[in-house]
């Protein structure tokens, strides 16, 4: 059985589709609990990987919609 991936690496990983275009600027990223089942961590370990990605500024949330890819001219 594979081990699971840390936050870092699921952070690394989605910013890696982000960068191949699997998640296109302005899309929106499937939910935690998508993520979670994708990637078989806990909800909390999606929630922290996506922090890493908002703090690079990859990613923005918006309340009660979700989180999406920054477009190539957000700032």
């Amino acid at each position: 059985m594979p081990r699971r991936m840390s936050y870092r690496q699921i952070a690394d990983d989605i910013a890696a589709r982000i960068a191949t275009g699997e998640y296109p600027p302005e899309s929106k990223i499937p939910s935690y609990s998508q993520l979670s089942e994708l990637y078989s961590v806990s909800v909390a370990t999606v929630q922290r990987a996506l922090l890493v990605l908002h703090s690079r500024s990859v990613v923005y949330g918006e309340p009660g919609r979700g989180v999406y890819v920054k477009g190539h001219d957000d700032s």
